[in-house]
């Protein structure tokens, strides 16, 4: 798949059914790795009532306040807005909008699941989403012109 251009603000969609576990967790996990220098939300395409609480416990360990968060439901104006979308078992429910970068994270739903498998996903997703910072970091030192007296960067792709 051919990659797009990012602006050096990159907005990341974090999708999944109900909104209430994984997209959840990518989101805080992203906004925590991201620090500001880009900007995430997440929806589902049939969003629960409330996310899951041990989704919650488990965003808490690290120090995550999801508690106050509510599912919400996709729309085209979210997914516009979205530069990534990031994909997770919503399928044919998940839209296609052209000119958007697409990801699809193959992860367990945790609904119904322990503390100690959501843990495991937890996990998982902080490993995903240090990677997709870090590329989207790299992208924009990729954009950014060095500074004046600076030697210039090499490209590298």
């Amino acid at each position: 798949m051919e990659r797009l251009p990012l602006p050096a603000m990159t907005r990341v969609l974090f999708i999944c059914l109900h909104n209430a576990g994984r997209s959840q967790m990518s989101r805080a996990l992203f906004e925590r790795a991201a620090d500001g220098r880009h900007e995430a939300d997440s929806a589902g395409t049939q969003p629960a009532e409330r996310v899951n609480p041990v989704v919650v416990e488990a965003l808490a360990e690290l120090g995550l306040d999801a508690g106050g968060r509510r599912p919400q439901e996709l729309t085209p104006e979210l997914a516009e807005w979205a530069d990534v979308v990031v994909t997770m078992g919503c399928g044919d429910a998940c839209p296609y909008i052209p000119g958007k970068r697409y990801i699809d994270w193959e992860l367990p739903d945790p609904a119904g699941r322990p503390l100690d498998d959501i843990r495991a996903t937890r996990e998982e997703i902080a490993r995903r989403v240090r990677g997709l910072v870090g590329e989207l970091d790299g992208a924009d030192a990729a954009l950014t012109p060095p500074a004046a007296g600076s030697p210039a960067r090499p490209s590298g792709r």
